[in-house]
């Protein structure tokens, strides 16, 4: 049951992550802002990966038995770091088309496009009640977000990047685990040496993309130390916790419960940047609550 704090810690991270990158974009591109998230992350998950084998220094490193696994295990860190950029970018560009609370429950079709993928292609077997879950946790968001209030004026644009982000989010989250189950470590070894690559790939990318295409977009992360620090900072502990869990448990139950975030979320909106909740807020709470004890029991 380890995977359980660990996905609450990891939305917790999660939807701090979010506000600070919702402040980034008020003065920066999608690419810049999505850099933010991983240009300090790789020194702090380097860091997290060193003190596990200062625990544990018996811990092997990862080794593969066949030139066929290593070659799967490669091809499961890129597409997931591809992916991840993917994702935050079509996020990022969420916050600038609608409010922020709408943009994140957009980008949280996550959780069951995790689940549609996960039976359909990885061997993911889920109960009826961990698919119930995942269905009442789905609605619970669309609640939260506020998009009943708001369906007629979403354009189709809008829809589309946020079924793009959360589809790119779920492809993410599921070669993450395969890449984490291909290590065959002890937990959480695997997860923090995916962790690491992915982050690390990630980063060579994004810093070589705008070295060459917009190179004052550095120069914007830099002017904006603090901000950029802790956009890196709660993405690399919320991915921690994300890696962690996904390692132990399904996909597709990891994010029904990680819709905590979108709780979180409101809370950030209410205190942090003053946004009036609607009545039906305490609907999509209960509901969250419902599909978290589902998944729980699942």
């Amino acid at each position: 049951m380890l995977w359980i704090p660990f996905t609450l810690f990891a939305a917790f991270m999660q939807a701090w992550r979010n506000a600070f990158q919702k402040q980034l974009s008020q003065d920066l591109g999608a690419t810049s802002v999505t850099l933010a998230r991983f240009i300090l992350a790789g020194p702090i998950a380097a860091l997290y990966l060193w003190g596990l084998y200062y625990w544990q220094p018996s811990q092997p490193l990862p080794h593969f038995t066949d030139s066929h696994t290593s070659y799967v295990f490669t091809a499961y860190i890129v597409g997931a770091a591809l992916c991840q950029i993917a994702a935050t970018a079509l996020m990022v560009r969420l916050f600038q088309l609608r409010n922020y609370a709408v943009g994140v429950g957009l980008a949280k079709s996550e959780a069951i496009w995790a689940a549609i993928l996960g039976v359909a292609f990885f061997g993911t077997l889920l109960s009826p009640l961990g698919w119930m879950g995942v269905v009442i946790g789905s609605l619970a968001v669309g609640l939260l977000s506020g998009m009943r209030q708001v369906t007629g004026q979403v354009s189709p644009k809008t829809l589309l990047l946020g079924v793009a982000s959360g589809l790119s989010f779920a492809l993410t989250s599921l070669w993450v685990r395969e890449a984490s189950l291909l290590l065959e470590l002890d937990f959480p070894f695997s997860a923090a040496w995916v962790l690491l690559l992915v982050i690390s790939l990630q980063t060579l990318l994004l810093v070589s993309w705008l070295g060459i295409r917009d190179p004052a977009s550095l120069t914007g992360l830099i002017k904006r130390p603090a901000l950029t620090a802790l956009v890196s900072l709660t993405s690399c502990l919320g991915s921690i916790g994300w890696f962690s869990a996904m390692s132990l448990e399904s996909v597709a139950l990891v994010k029904t419960l990680g819709q905590v975030e979108v709780l979180f979320t409101l809370l950030i909106s209410t205190y942090y940047f003053k946004v009036t909740l609607a009545r039906q807020d305490k609907w999509g709470l209960a509901l969250i609550v419902i599909a978290a004890l589902c998944v729980m029991w699942a």
